[in-house]
């Protein structure tokens, strides 16, 4: 893939001056313009960790696929401490299914105080603590791409005690069959003491997207020394093929760089021999080339069966987004 990646639109993707903007999931509405599902947090939180406790997933919309996207709604926005995705909704993916548009995300919540500006909210405060524990798989549903989202008062995927996702499960991806039928991999972490274990894969099913959904394996799809984050499955005449952030640069050769793997069944995966998807390294339409601080929850559009567009949120950070002042979500075209 990565050597079919086009140069990136400079005036393309979502991006919103006061916020942090994140993640990036795009369908073709039935007006037949695109709509981006995103998050977005205030700039006067931290980047990270602000969307535990203030994330929420926005609407944008754009004639093409590459943008700009224009802000048009809240999608998602916080309803309460006593919901459990009632502080932060992040991580959306977007998927179209016969005349329903399905929502997957993550929530979370805490019983405690809203963080306000100059408190001092940080990766040791409680409210982060708790949020992150409180990470669970959500969905939305709508027939409309408008809207009104039908929000369960249940996580679709909570944590199961003793096993590799005892602490929590986000990072939706899920694969849609033309049966209704979902095959869902998911990020997770193990309960540790008192801490959280390192991220690992795991992939649930349900015959329905309705659910219920069955977690397929009590091991993780990948040791947890293969230390990779964002997964985005997609079909193939063969199986299922999927791009990842590499955490470390031991499997494609560049730290947060993209991999690719591929299945026969979705449960036993495998590298390609060469499974460098794409780089952090961008060209850009204006000529320019730049290493992002960021290039991660890839998404691919497809249309017609074809992949056109990979969706993914970036930062202009020189350490991924510690240092970044602006994240966004960019499009890079995908050559046919």
């Amino acid at each position: 893939m990565f050597r079919k990646l086009m140069p990136a639109p400079v005036n393309g993707g979502f991006r919103m001056d006061d916020y942090w903007v994140w993640c990036g999931s795009a369908v073709k509405g039935e007006d037949g313009k695109f709509h981006l599902f995103a998050s977005r947090w205030p700039k006067w939180l931290p980047m990270h960790p602000g969307w535990l406790v203030q994330s929420e997933i926005v609407r944008a919309v754009s004639e093409s696929p590459e943008g700009p996207y224009v802000f048009q709604e809240v999608v998602l926005p916080a309803r309460g401490a006593e919901y459990w995705d009632g502080r932060s909704t992040h991580n959306p993916q977007i998927v179209k299914h016969q005349d329903r548009y399905l929502l997957f995300y993550m929530g979370s919540t805490h019983p405690l105080s809203e963080p306000i500006p100059g408190d001092g909210y940080g990766l040791n405060d409680p409210r982060c603590i708790v949020a992150r524990a409180n990470k669970r798989i959500g969905l939305a549903v709508s027939h409309s791409v408008f809207g009104p989202w039908e929000r369960r008062n249940e996580p679709i995927l909570s944590t199961r005690p003793g096993k590799f996702d005892s602490f929590l499960t986000s990072n939706p991806a899920p694969c849609m069959n033309d049966d209704g039928s979902v095959l869902l991999l998911y990020k997770a972490r193990k309960y540790e003491d008192n801490v959280h274990g390192k991220m690992t894969f795991g992939v649930a099913h349900a015959s329905h997207y309705d659910g219920p959904y069955q977690v397929l394996s009590d091991q993780p799809l990948f040791p947890p020394d293969v230390h990779m984050e964002d997964p985005f499955i997609w079909r193939t005449a063969d199986g299922y093929e999927l791009i990842a952030k590499d955490m470390e640069g031991n499997l494609c050769g560049e730290k947060y760089g993209g991999i690719c793997a591929y299945s026969q069944d979705g449960l036993s995966w495998k590298l390609f021999e060469d499974s460098f998807a794409y780089s952090r390294t961008i060209q850009w339409d204006d000529g320019v080339t730049r290493q992002m601080g960021n290039l991660e929850r890839p998404f691919i559009l497809f249309q017609d069966g074809q992949p056109t567009h990979l969706f993914a949120a970036t930062s202009d950070g020189t350490k991924g987004f510690h240092d970044a002042s602006q994240t966004w979500n960019m499009v890079i075209p995908i050559a046919p």
